[in-house]
This record gives structure tokens, sequence and C-alpha cells, in this order.
């Protein structure tokens, strides 16, 4: 498993426990492991330079999915994780350690430095040789009796990827639909996707994070969502993972190599495979979207709303390449809406580069400043029903940075107050922002002349974000002051 979360120290009795009656020791130190977005939680065990790890998950019905799994796989010489303990009853149970590396951060790691290339597409080929064998030979006689939530991918399981796109992608965004049209569409795409051969394991989500890369060799975990369907659906997972970024014309490549693969098990009609790969793709990148969707842009996880322009550049690129047999208008315009929006093809890119935000202190007169950024975000804060230093003539030639005016404006009440309220705003508008991926915050502070009260406001909110959030980048401006209009 990958990555240390911060989820602090504590060391569950439980997992303490299944390891002292596994091993009768006592752990040197349990660690705990990112869920990556999942609600299983994972240890990295430790005793005497030797690890294991330690899984805690109270879905009973995904632990027996799982755990059948991984012992069925065993049998069948595949490279998955070995179980060592389980205690199902609470939710426990503990599996060989395969390390942190998968093949995703293998392939960032080459594609930083010498691009995509043969290296890369000989480990995707060694993956490509094992898929047919979880799909076929060990598909063939699995206890497809403990697949959880369904025992195969049918009508009712594509209808629910559809609806789970429909109501956390589509209803999340600005693209328009006609949700009856969408509807019957979603009922003559999934009539044409259940006419392929769907009588193998479909792993389910077999791509790059799945694949653990351990002693120079692919390792597979996460499968406790498989359950019958069509081979189409997990050459397609992998191919089509968005953020690994493959060129096209290695995808084709590779797709090419796993019929080949495949073909040593089973007879392959290439044409009648080829018919129904682009429609399963297609709802593997829904499927993805809808899950993008709720993590990223309900839930606020930045990993994920960076993966909606990844995904939806991936779907701009299949639509290029595909010619499907059936109707479907009302989603092929959504599709299409999606590829033409700006917005998604730059989602959660800010999060990459960081928030900026832009404080103006400016006069009403000269009327209030134009968001530059494109982003069209923020707020204009009034400061004229706040005591005004400029009538008095000792203040009248200073501005809101010179100390005698600060002075002033911090002994009153009403200022204090009125900034306070200000912070409350701006604390939660930076943090949407970031949960968001926006690039860009307009503040805008006016005044009657764009001299003192603005000023001061304005210098004092971009201290507090400088302070309080370090990775937000503040670009400041006096608009009057620097013009010279006072």
């Amino acid at each position: 498993m990958s990555g240390k979360s911060e989820m602090g120290t504590n060391n569950p009795d439980g997992i303490r426990a299944i390891y002292e009656r596994w091993s009768g020791k006592i752990p040197e130190r349990i660690v705990p492991l990112s869920p990556h977005g999942s609600s299983r939680k994972y240890y990295r065990i430790t005793d005497r330079g030797n690890t294991v790890i330690g899984v805690n998950n109270d879905d009973r019905k995904e632990n027996i999915a799982f755990l059948t799994f991984s012992r069925h796989f065993n049998k069948h010489g595949l490279p998955v994780p070995e179980i060592y303990e389980v205690d199902l009853e609470n939710g426990l149970f503990l599996q060989q350690d395969l390390g942190d590396d998968t093949l995703y951060t293998e392939l960032t790691a080459f594609t930083n430095k010498e691009g995509f290339s043969g290296r890369l597409t000989d480990m995707y080929r060694r993956v490509l040789d094992y898929l047919p064998g979880f799909q076929i030979t060990a598909g063939a006689d699995l206890d497809y009796s403990v697949c959880y939530p369904r025992d195969r991918f049918d009508e009712q399981s594509i209808l629910w990827d559809l609806n789970y796109f429909k109501y956390y992608f589509l209803k999340f965004t600005d693209i328009a639909f006609d949700e009856q049209a969408l509807e019957d569409d979603f009922g003559r795409f999934t009539a044409y996707l259940m006419q392929a051969d769907h009588d193998y394991f479909m792993y389910r989500d077999f791509q790059s994070r799945n694949i653990m890369w351990h002693q120079d060799q692919p390792w597979f975990i996460d499968y406790q969502g498989g359950r019958r369907g069509a081979l189409q659906y997990d050459i397609a997972s992998l191919l089509q993972d968005a953020k690994a970024e493959i060129p096209w014309h290695v995808r084709d490549e590779l797709l090419e190599y796993y019929i080949e693969s495949a073909s040593r098990f089973i007879p392959i009609d290439r044409e009648n495979f080829m018919q129904y790969y682009f429609g399963y793709a297609l709802i593997r990148i829904m499927q993805a979207f809808g899950a993008y969707g709720l993590r990223g842009l309900h839930e606020g996880k930045s990993h994920f709303l960076r993966s909606i322009s990844f995904a939806v550049h991936n779907l701009e690129g299949l639509l290029k390449r595909t010619r499907l047999p059936v109707h479907i208008p009302a989603l092929s315009t959504a599709w299409h809406q999606i590829t033409a929006s700006d917005h998604l093809k730059q989602m959660g890119l800010a999060s990459l580069e960081g928030l900026t935000v832009h404080i103006r202190s400016f006069s009403f007169h000269r009327g209030i400043p134009q968001d530059t950024s494109g982003h069209g975000g923020g707020f204009v804060f009034d400061c004229r029903i706040l005591p005004n230093p400029g009538r008095l003539p000792e203040f009248a030639h200073l501005n809101g940075k010179d100390s005698s005016v600060i002075a002033f404006l911090q002994q009153s009440t009403s200022v204090e107050t009125f900034a306070d309220e200000v912070t409350h705003i701006i604390d939660q508008a930076i943090n949407h922002h970031l949960q968001r991926g926006f690039s860009d915050l307009s503040i805008n502070f006016g005044c009657t002349g764009g001299q003192h009260r603005s000023v001061f406001l304005a210098a004092k909110a971009g201290k507090y974000i400088g302070e309080r959030f370090k990775n937000v980048k503040v670009d400041l401006t006096h608009r009057e002051l620097e013009r010279g209009h006072y």
C-alpha cells in the first residue's frame, strides 16, 4: 500500500491484537497509511525489519469478496497479496506488504525523466500478460456468489454508473441536458453494451494505482468490486486511465497486444471485440466522472478535482476515435459540452499552481476595479460606512499606510468589527476556492477617495492572508495611490 497519512499515531487495539495472535510477537511500530478515498483503514506493521499490512474494514460483505478472491487468485498463481490472518467478526485482516510503489508512481517517475518510453510500454505489456488470467482462467471457476454489491455488470450496474455520472457530475456542473431524453439514451446505451459477451471476471477497477510494482513485477490489489462482465471493460479501464496520459498510439498498440494475449486463452473475434470496446471505454469514463464529481465537486478533495481536467481531455480524445452503432443524441451532446468547457478543462489545476488573491483599494468615484483574471469571483467591501480620517486636516495629505492614520482607524470599534466580519468572509472564500481548485479570488475595498480607509483595510487583509494561508499568493494594489489620484 502506498503513502503515509496525517491520521495521527494512535495504534488501533484491534490491529495490534490480530498481529500478536498471528505472530506471537508485539509489533515495534504501527503506522497508518493513506486510504486514498476509501473507507478502509490500512496500517503498516513493523517488527524487526519485517512488515505486513493490517486492514480494518467494517463492510463484512466487501471483506468476504476480497478475501475469497485473494485466495482464489493465489490458487491460480496470480500475483496478489497473500492473506495471513483474518478476524472477520471485527473486520480485521493481515496481508502481504507490497511496498509503496505502484504502476502509477513508476509511470510518473519515468515520464518526468524520459517521457512515455519503451520501458513503460514494456511494463504495461507485463501487466496485460496477467489480465486474461484474472478474467478468463480464474474467472471460469470463481465463486461469484460472494461478489459485492452485484454478481455481474448487468443492466442495473450500468444504469447505476450512468446515474452516478448524471447526479454527481452533470448536476454539479453547468452542463445543460434534458433529463428524460438523457434517461432514454441511458436505456439504449445499456442495451447496446449488454449485447457484448459478458461471462468473464471483470476486475472493475483495473487501473495504474491498483497495480503495485514490487520486486520488479506487477502485483494486483483492490479487486473486491469484481463481478461477471465483458472483457472490454478492464482493458478500457487501464488504457483510458486519464491521469496516466498514455499516448494514443501506445494505447492502440497495447490494445492489440491485449487482444493477442487474450486470444491465447479463448478465440477472440477482433471486429466483434472492437464493436463494443469504445462503448465500455465511455461507460468507464462516465463512472470516473461520477467519482470525481462526488469526491471533488461535492466533497472538495483536491486530488479528485485535479483528475477532472485529465478526464475531460481523455474524453475528447476518445470521442474523436469513437463511432458508436447506437443513437444516443442527448448523451452525445452532454459529452461534447463537457469537452467544450474551458472551465472543466482547467478544473483543479489551480491547486497545482496555487491560489492568487487579488486585493485592491479604490475610490468609488473612479469605478470598481475590473477582474482581469477571467474568474469573475470575489467581493467589494464598501468602507464608506466607517469613520473617515480624510475629514480631519491632520490626515488630509496622508494615506492608510501612514502610522498616524493606522492608529486613528485601529482605535475605532466600528472599524475593528468591520475588519473581523471581512476576515470571516475571506476565510470562508479562500477555503472554498482552495477546495474547488480555483486559481483567482478578487477582494476589493472601496471608499470615497481610495486613500485612507480602503488602503488600511486592503493592507490589513493582505497581511492576514499572507500569515494565515502560506500556500496562497497575495497580489495587493492600491489603485488610486499608484496612479497619484488622491
